[in-house]
């Protein structure tokens, strides 16, 4: 395992500070913010810890309330809402400050038989065929107001091989495409046969591209060119089958609209086999910055 993804698993093990409340610290982000994947996965940590382990996690619904501060700890509240038969649901609220700054609810569910069919894969390319961050990247340099920000952005991502399919938005700054996209992802090592730490980390990773095809429909490249600016708003997530995060996830990306100065990304996540895994919608503020 890399020291990268060490450093990220360590970071998604909360501290437990009280009965269901527990406290996380952050890793520097690549803005001035903590990063929305974060807080998701560490919450989602938070309720996992406070359910039966036979119970696994279908859905998660979440809304950012206030910009993170990355040099300050976060605590987490979990409210226990529901215990059923085969349901649990938990309540996570993470504080800063004395403010909050996210609110998640979540539901898990024991394992049971039932109907099955899913959407179809889509087709891509196989992910080995790909060229890894490290190799794309540095093409781009020239893009960025601030060429640093190619290091920063292979720092932020060095726990996760993450691979376009096509261009990223800050590829093809000017001009328009068809709002989706697709990039296949996994760790850059392997994971414990812990259910819950794989979805956190799907979680975690869905938070870094989902708004990207917003981008692509109007041809800008996002925060590092300058030419947007933005936040997540909400999120939402519901596992279907089992995956692992350590195996090639295939994340297929769409906007089906763009207003009032939000965009709105929907998704899939395959796995290698064409497994339908989860379903992830997004929407996020994206302004246009006034000269």
């Amino acid at each position: 395992m890399n020291k990268a993804l060490d450093a990220l698993l360590d970071l998604l093990d909360l501290e437990q500070i009280e009965e269901d409340i527990f406290r996380g610290v952050s890793r520097p982000a690549i803005v001035p913010r903590v990063f929305g994947g974060q807080v998701a996965a560490q919450a989602l940590v938070a309720a996992g810890r406070t359910v039966p382990a036979d119970r696994l996690a279908h859905s998660l619904h979440a809304y950012f309330l206030r910009a993170g501060d990355p040099g300050a700890p976060i605590v987490y509240t979990v409210d226990r809402i529901r215990d059923g038969r085969s349901f649990t649901t938990r309540r996570v609220v993470a504080v800063q400050h004395g403010q909050p700054i996210f609110h998640l609810s979540a539901s898990f569910q024991t394992y049971e038989e039932g109907l099955e069919h899913q959407a179809p894969m889509p087709p891509s390319p196989s992910p080995e065929t790909l060229p890894t961050a490290a190799q794309m990247l540095p093409a781009y340099a020239d893009h960025f107001r601030d060429p640093a920000v190619v290091d920063r952005l292979l720092e932020a991502r060095a726990a996760v091989d993450l691979r376009y399919v096509d261009a990223p938005p800050y590829g093809t700054v000017g001009e328009p495409r068809d709002p989706s996209s697709q990039v296949w992802f996994r760790t850059n090592g392997k994971l414990a046969d812990d259910p819950l730490l794989h979805v956190c980390l799907a979680t975690y990773v869905s938070d870094m591209t989902l708004l990207d095809s917003v981008l692509l429909a109007h041809g800008r490249g996002g925060w590092a060119v300058g030419d947007v600016v933005g936040a997540s708003l909400d999120h939402a997530m519901w596992f279907h089958r089992p995956f692992r995060a350590d195996e090639w996830l295939l994340y297929d990306q769409e906007s089906p609209s763009a207003s009032g100065g939000r965009g709105l990304g929907q998704a899939r996540i395959y796995t290698q086999d064409g497994r339908l895994a989860i379903t992830v919608i997004q929407e996020g503020v994206v302004r246009v910055p006034r000269r």
